[in-house]
C-alpha cells in the first residue's frame, strides 16, 4: 500500500467518474477546475449482433463494425473519436459482452457491473497519469486527489441481492420504451385532476423516461425479481446509476442517492424532497419489500472510497493486482458529491443564479432552467426537476435549487443524419462551414421532428419536415435550415420557460423596448457538440436576439466538472473544502470566458422577427402529420 505524508503539503485533486449513456469517463481536476488527467471507455454494444429496431441501432451498428476495424468512431454527435491514451474501446470479448443491449426492438439495457468495471478502469488510468506528474523532480508540491464527485445518466432503473451485491437483471436505461403499456394503463385509470395532482407533486408527466415504470415492469415481468420481491425478507435492492456506483465503492456499502437523481424516479415529493407514500402506492410499490435508497444532498460525505470486489461480482477481467494497489492510494478518500447528468451540466457551466440556463447539445439538447428555491410548475409542457442541494453552505446556497428543463428530440443527430443519410457532408466539422456557405437559408425552413415535438409543443404526431425549397435552393440552404431547426426550438423552450417564470409572453422581444425591466435572461451557457462550432452559436446568438448572449463554455467536460464542483464544497468544515463557496467556485473558475466564447446577435431585429413568424407557421404545418395513420 501506498502511504500518504499527511504532513507534506499537496495540491488538492478532485476525482470524478462521469457515465454517461454510451461511454464512462474520469477526469481529474484541479481547484482552477483543470484537467490533470482524464480517461474514457466507450462501450461496447449488441447492435452488431443482431437486427434491431431501435432508434439507435444504426449509430451501434456503424460504432461496433469501427471498432473491429480499430478506425475512428463517431459519438451520438457526429463527432469524430480517435483511439488514444485518452480514449479506448471496450473489448467485447464473449467472457466479458457488451455493456449495452438491445435485446428487442425499443429495448435498451446495460450491465451494471461492467458500467462499475469501466467507471473504475477509468480513474485507475487517471491515478496512472497522476503518479507520472507526481513523479517530475521539478514539481516542487505534489498532488492528491482529496475527493471523489461522481455524475451520472439519469432514469436508468438497477435491482441488485443486499446478501450477494449482484445484479439481479440487466438495468434499463432511461431511452428505454418496454414500459409504455403500463404508462397508457395508468393514464387511462386516472383523470385529468389526478395528473395534474401528480404533476404538482412530482413536476414530471407521465412517462416510459422516468425509474418508477421501469422498476413496476421488472416487479411485472421478472422471474427472480418477482421471487424475491414477494419474499419481503429485505434483500430487494433499487437504485439508479449513482445508488448503484456509491455502493459498491465505499467501505460503509453506503445506500444512498442524491437528490437530482431522486427527483427523476417518480417516487419523490419534490416539495419535501422525501419518498411519498401516495406515489409509491400508485405504482403499487411495497417500501417494506423493496428497499430505496436514503435521499441524501448533491453534496455531502456519502462514504469513503474502497475498490469493489469484482470477483465476488463474477466479473473477472481487466482488474489487475497492480491496478488494486494503485487504487489503494485513493483508499478511504471521501466521496462527496453526485448529480444527474444534466444538473452536473448546470454546475458546470456556473449557472447558480436564478434565472441563468444551459443548454447541452448532443444526440438531443437539454436545456436547464435555473428558478432557485422556487419550485415551479410548468404550463408551458416543461419538467420541474432539482438543480442541485449543496447542504454545507450559506444562506439560500444551502437550500435545494430547482430548475425547469426542456429536452429537444433531434439536435446533434441532425448533423449525423446529413452526414450519414443526405451525404451532404463528410465530417460532423463540415456542418459549420457548408451552412454558412449562404448568409440564410433561403426560404427554407427545417422541423426536425423524427420522432414528433417534444417542448414546448409535445405533438407526438409531428413528423421531419421541410418547407419553402424552390429551385434555388442547395444543400447550404438545408444544411443552415437544420441548423435553424435546433436553435428555433431552443429560442422556443427558453420562452416557455421565462413564461413559467413570470415573465412577458416574449420575453425575447419585450426586454428589446424596456431595458429597465429586470430580464429573465440575459446569458445563455452552452457545451455539448454542436456547441465546438461557431457558425452554429453564432446562429443560435442571430435567433435568441440582442437580449441574450451565448455563452460557450471554456472546457468540454461541464458535467464531470459539475460533480468536481459538488464533491469540493462537500465537507462540513468550510477550511476542508476545495471552494469555500459558490462565490469562489466562481472567482477561480469563472474568469476563462474569452470573447472567442461569446456570441451576441448580429442579425437585424426585422429579419430575425419574421424568421420566427416563418418557423411557427411551419410548425403547425408539421403538427398532427400522422394524425389520420
Amino acid at each position: 500500500m501506498v502511504r500518504r505524508n499527511s504532513n507534506a503539503p499537496t495540491h488538492p485533486v478532485i476525482g470524478t467518474i462521469d457515465i454517461g449513456t454510451t461511454s464512462a469517463r474520469a477526469i481529474l481536476f484541479n481547484d482552477k477546475g483543470e484537467e490533470l488527467a482524464k480517461h474514457q471507455i466507450e462501450y461496447s454494444t449488441s447492435a452488431s449482433e443482431a437486427p434491431d429496431e431501435s432508434s439507435n441501432t444504426d449509430q451501434f451498428r456503424r460504432r461496433s463494425s469501427l471498432m473491429r476495424h480499430n478506425q475512428p468512431i463517431f459519438t451520438a454527435e457526429g463527432v469524430a473519436i480517435s483511439i488514444n491514451d485518452d480514449i479506448e474501446i471496450e473489448n467485447n470479448k464473449a467472457s466479458v459482452g457488451p455493456t449495452l443491449r438491445f435485446p428487442q426492438p425499443g429495448w435498451v439495457e446495460c450491465m451494471p457491473v461492467h458500467i462499475l468495471a469501466n467507471a473504475v478502469q477509468c480513474l485507475i488510468a487517471c491515478l496512472i497519469t497522476l503518479r507520472k506528474i507526481n513523479s517530475n523532480p521539478n514539481l516542487k508540491t505534489k498532488y492528491r486527489v482529496k475527493c471523489i464527485g461522481i455524475a451520472n445518466m439519469r432514469e436508468t432503473t438497477i435491482v441488485w441481492s443486499r446478501k450477494t451485491g449482484k445484479p439481479l437483471s440487466n438495468g434499463i436505461v432511461w431511452t428505454d420504451t418496454r414500459t409504455s403499456e403500463i404508462v397508457q394503463h395508468l393514464e387511462k385509470l386516472i383523470d385529468d385532476d389526478k395528473k395534474k395532482e401528480l404533476r404538482e407533486k412530482t413536476g414530471l408527466p407521465l412517462s416510459t423516461y422516468f425509474s418508477a415504470a421501469k422498476l413496476r415492469w421488472l416487479l411485472d415481468n421478472d422471474d427472480i425479481i418477482r421471487e424475491e420481491y414477494e419474499k419481503g425478507d429485505g434483500n430487494l435492492m433499487f437504485g439508479t446509476i449513482d445508488t448503484w456506483l456509491i455502493y459498491h465503492m465505499t467501505k460503509e456499502k453506503s445506500f444512498l442517492t442524491d437528490i437530482s437523481n431522486a427527483s427523476r424516479t417518480y417516487f419523490m415529493d419534490i416539495e419535501t424532497g422525501e419518498y411519498d407514500d401516495e406515489l409509491l402506492e400508485f405504482w403499487g410499490v411495497d417500501p417494506s419489500k423493496i428497499r430505496l435508497p436514503k435521499i441524501v444532498s448533491s453534496s455531502e460525505f456519502y462514504g469513503s472510497f474502497a475498490s469493489p470486489n469484482f470477483q465476488n461480482l463474477g466479473f473477472h477481467n481487466k482488474i489487475t493486482n497492480e491496478a488494486y494497489e494503485i487504487l489503494k492510494t485513493i483508499t478511504g478518500v471521501p466521496i462527496c458529491g453526485c448529480l444527474g447528468d444534466q444538473s452536473a451540466s448546470l454546475v458546470g457551466q456556473l449557472a447558480f443564479k436564478s434565472g441563468s440556463a444551459k443548454c447541452t447539445y448532443g444526440t438531443g439538447a437539454f436545456l436547464l432552467y435555473n428558478t432557485g428555491t422556487k419550485k415551479l410548475i410548468s404550463s408551458h409542457g416543461a419538467l420541474t426537476t432539482i438543480g442541485y442541494w449543496f447542504k454545507h453552505l450559506q444562506g439560500e446556497d444551502n437550500k435545494p435549487h430547482f430548475a425547469l428543463e426542456g429536452s429537444i428530440a433531434v439536435a446533434g443527430s441532425i448533423i449525423q443524419w446529413l452526414r450519414d443519410n443526405l451525404k451532404l457532408i463528410e465530417n460532423a466539422k463540415d456542418i459549420g462551414p457548408l451552412a454558412s456557405q449562404v448568409p440564410n437559408s433561403g426560404g427554407v425552413v427545417f422541423i426536425p421532428a423524427f420522432s414528433g415535438l417534444y417542448a414546448p409543443y409535445w405533438n407526438g404526431g409531428a413528423r421531419g419536415t421541410v418547407f419553402g425549397m424552390t429551385q434555388y435552393t442547395s444543400s447550404s440552404h438545408i444544411a443552415r435550415a437544420a441548423l435553424e431547426g435546433v436553435c428555433f426550438q431552443v429560442r422556443a423552450i427558453l420562452r416557455a420557460m421565462a413564461g413559467d417564470a413570470g415573465a412577458s409572453e416574449d420575453f425575447l422581444e419585450t426586454a428589446l423596448s424596456s431595458q429597465n425591466e429586470s430580464k429573465p435572461l440575459s446569458s445563455l451557457a452552452v457545451d455539448g457538440g454542436m456547441s465546438k462550432a461557431d457558425e452554429v452559436l453564432q446562429i443560435q446568438a442571430d435567433i435568441l436576439g440582442p437580449c441574450v448572449t451565448v455563452k460557450r463554455a471554456p472546457i468540454s467536460e461541464c458535467t464531470a466538472l459539475g460533480a468536481a464542483i459538488a464533491a469540493g464544497l462537500g465537507f462540513e468544515d468550510e477550511e476542508d473544502r476545495v471552494w469555500s463557496s459558490l462565490d469562489d467556485v466562481i472567482t477561480k473558475l469563472g474568469s476563462s470566458v474569452g470573447d472567442d466564447n461569446l456570441f451576441k446577435a448580429k442579425l437585424p431585429d426585422e429579419d430575425r422577427r419574421k424568421f420566427w413568424k416563418r418557423w411557427e407557421k411551419a410548425i403547425d404545418r408539421a403538427k398532427d402529420w400522422l394524425e389520420d395513420e
